[in-house]
């Protein structure tokens, strides 16, 4: 649900994560980040199914995330604000530093030269 007044912001924060917490709701807004698109091109990206995408579009238009018009006969989804695929950037660079301390933690842990590593290699 998006901001209201009176309504505390952590609550309204919390709703926004959650609307985008789902692999598929992640990749749709992935591929918004980069243009609008149909729904029937995001079923073909996404590879999910015409029903369960609409599900998706639909949580992320509530939360005030996504927005979609209809043209004839396609109906077009496009990210509301351009802060999003920001957003979308800094959690990949969160990953990202996050994967490489671990990387060289297993390195230092691998390369440990001491009786514990050495007990272990035992094993």
């Amino acid at each position: 649900m998006p901001f209201t007044p009176g309504r505390p912001l952590a609550e309204a924060k919390a709703d926004l994560f959650k609307a985008m917490a789902h692999p598929a709701r992640i990749r749709v807004l992935e591929l918004l980040a980069e243009g609008e698109r149909t729904v029937g091109e995001l079923a073909e990206e996404t590879g999910l199914e015409l029903s369960h995408l609409s599900q998706q579009v639909t949580v992320l238009r509530r939360a005030g995330i996504v927005d979609s018009r209809r043209v004839r006969s396609n109906v077009i989804c496009s990210l509301r604000d351009p802060q999003t695929a920001e957003l979308l950037a800094v959690a990949r660079r969160m990953l990202t530093v996050n994967l490489r301390q671990s990387q060289a933690l297993l390195e230092a842990l691998d390369g440990a030269d001491d009786a514990v590593a050495l007990a272990d290699s035992g094993a």
